[in-house]
């Protein structure tokens, strides 16, 4: 099964991702979580991605497309949870373009649907409870605006695959949970 996760920061997308990845014994590849393991490992990529972020810019999307590519090859041959990529249109182009290069499709989009009140105010606990200076309320208002104007078009980009589950992220993560092994299951039945 090889599957996509969506939605705004707070709404529990990395959470239920490791989780999925367990329970269904498939890799969580975030493209966060991997591109800082690369940098601690201090591989030739991980420096190239260290200069880069250390200047606060984005990884090139060439970049995250050939290492996405390296990593569903050598871990995603029988499935995948992907999470963090991608942000944009032209970065879900890339992804399905690679996709089909490599013989895959994404069989589920799984769009964690959560209100900007609900994101910030679970944003502040985490920056509270991780101790991350990092995510004030101003910081959180702009990553919302950008995930607004540039992520949520990928939403509507994959509802016309008729792939896209929509999930209500506003509830517990046992309730959201259920509600993805349900979605999962009627995937998997109809496989």
């Amino acid at each position: 099964m090889n599957l996509l996760v969506l939605g705004p920061q707070g709404a529990g997308k990395g959470t239920q991702a490791k989780r999925i990845a367990a329970d269904y014994d498939l890799p969580h590849i975030s493209t966060g979580d991997r591109f800082r393991a690369e940098i601690a490992s201090g591989t030739e990529f991980g420096q190239r991605v260290q200069g880069i972020l250390a200047a606060g810019e984005l990884v090139p999307d060439e970049l995250t497309i050939g290492k996405l590519r390296e990593w569903i090859h050598a871990e995603g041959q029988d499935g995948f949870v992907l999470d963090g990529f991608p942000r944009n249109l032209a970065q879900a182009e890339a992804l399905d373009t690679m996709l089909r290069e490599l013989g895959k499709e994404l069989d589920a989009i799984l769009f964690f649907d959560l209100p900007d009140d609900v994101a910030t105010q679970r944003m502040l606990k985490r920056a509270q409870e991780e101790n991350r200076a990092d995510d004030t309320p101003d910081v959180i208002a702009r990553r919302l605006e950008i995930y607004h104007a540039e992520t949520e078009p990928i939403v509507e980009h994959y509802r016309a695959t008729g792939k896209l589950v929509p999930l209500h992220a506003d509830r517990s993560i046992e309730e959201v949970y259920t509600e993805i092994q349900q979605a999962l299951q009627r995937f998997e039945d109809a496989a």
